[in-house]
């Protein structure tokens, strides 16, 4: 079934209403939206997935609509607590659809689980026995993950690293493995376990850590797109002037870390919301995309912006992307694998290039905020909503007090009960 990402007035409508018309378009049975409203966990379920739970922690689960990935439109789930970034993620996915859409491409999913080797004699001839052993080892390693095998994965080489530490030289051996649709810290701990005591006999040395690398530079996920200037344009404002500011602010962040670590937290507000609501481990998302923006020995943006001879806009980013739809809490959680249904991605790639899309989007929609109204606009709009909650409002008279705050530049919850007794 094809879904159409378009939902024009989507923003306008209640929860429940908003609810509806993503169960129709997915579609999602009663139990999964009963699961979406409640948030899908009960202490029983969560005590199963952390150690020593007490109690549940909420958060919102949007849907960023307007996404086009590859000629396939795509409804994006999204949890996150900070205002503005689903409506800046959608406002300029709607405004790349008028270009076309998005363009994205993954490398294959290739881990590298890490096995630390002290103390060893000879560097040179444990390097060489590895590389005489590295078939024996890889036939190996596959026996410990016969379910990615399965699945057309398994372990694809082995690499050695020198490395001088304070503690001395040591001997760093990288297993390669591809995981197919996991997101793959399991598999490559497992093997990296596996495979240590053979490791140690054949280097002659002491093996200390035996696992994964959470910097997936060989698993990239890039995204690209082209805007009309037009699409940037007013009555009162040529769309070419907007364009240029995207790319002045751009320029900065390519030569001030300050700017760009703003710039990149920008990104990683629209891919850090789709890990999240997919089950996936944001944390090393977030780890492996800082090291890669670091990589040439400064810091720097994630992704690129530039103005053709037309005036148009054209953006791009790359960036690791470890992300799965199999396994851990992607399965687990109930509400994570409505968001997977939701996206109906049927590979792991597929999904990180959803979600490379969704940081480039959510990277213009900051930028073209800060090119014309200014970012704080959005974001006081809902924090006056959230201030009138705190308040005690209710229903419509959430918005009516939000607005009269943000007209008298005045968001104090103080004032927002004031606003409410006098209704």
């Amino acid at each position: 079934m094809r879904v159409s990402s378009r939902l024009p007035g989507f923003y306008q409508l209640s929860v429940e209403a908003r609810l509806a018309r993503v169960a129709d378009s997915v579609p999602l049975t009663v139990e999964e939206t009963e699961s979406l409203l409640s948030g899908g966990l009960t202490p029983e379920s969560a005590s199963a997935l952390v150690e020593n739970v007490v109690g549940l922690y909420g958060l919102p689960f949007a849907v960023a609509p307007n996404f086009t990935v590859n000629g396939r439109d795509v409804l994006v789930p999204m949890v996150i607590e900070e205002p503005s970034v689903v409506a800046a993620a959608s406002l300029a996915a709607r405004l790349v659809r008028e270009g076309g859409g998005f363009t994205a491409d993954t490398d294959p999913p290739l881990m590298v689980g890490q096995v630390h080797v002290l103390d060893i004699p000879d560097l040179g001839q444990a390097e060489a026995a590895l590389y005489d052993h590295a078939d024996e080892l890889l036939i190996d390693a596959d026996q410990h993950i016969p379910s990615i095998v399965r699945r057309g994965g398994g372990a694809r080489s082995l690499e050695t690293r020198r490395v001088t530490t304070r503690v001395g030289p040591a001997l760093v051996v990288h297993l390669v493995l591809d995981v197919r649709d996991a997101m793959g810290a399991n598999a490559v701990n497992t093997v990296a376990e596996a495979l240590a005591p053979r490791i140690a006999d054949l280097t002659g040395g002491r093996v200390a850590l035996r696992i994964l690398s959470n910097l997936a530079d060989r698993r990239l996920a890039r995204a690209a797109c082209r805007v009309p200037h037009a699409a940037f344009g007013s009555q009162d404002t040529d769309g070419r002037l907007i364009v240029r500011a995207i790319v002045e602010a751009q320029a900065l962040a390519e030569v001030d870390a300050y700017r760009a670590v703003t710039h990149n937290k920008g990104v990683m507000n629209g891919i850090d919301a789709v890990v999240m609501a997919t089950g996936n481990d944001w944390r090393a998302v977030e780890a492996a995309a800082h090291a890669w923006a670091a990589r040439d020995g400064g810091y720097a943006p994630l992704t690129r912006w530039d103005q053709a001879d037309n005036g148009d806009l054209s953006g791009s980013i790359e960036l690791p992307l470890a992300l799965g739809i199999v396994g851990g809490t992607t399965r687990a959680h109930p509400v994570a694998a409505i968001a997977l249904k939701i996206l109906g991605v049927a590979t792991a790639s597929e999904l990180s290039q959803i979600a490379a899309c969704v940081g480039l989007a959510q990277n213009l929609g900051a930028l073209r905020a800060l090119a014309t109204e200014g970012i704080q606009q959005g974001h006081m709009t809902l924090h006056a909503r959230q201030v009138a909650m705190s308040a005690g409002a209710r229903g419509d008279d959430i918005q009516r007090i939000a607005d009269r705050l943000v007209a008298e530049r005045n968001i104090r919850v103080t004032r927002a009960e004031e606003l409410l007794r006098e209704n």
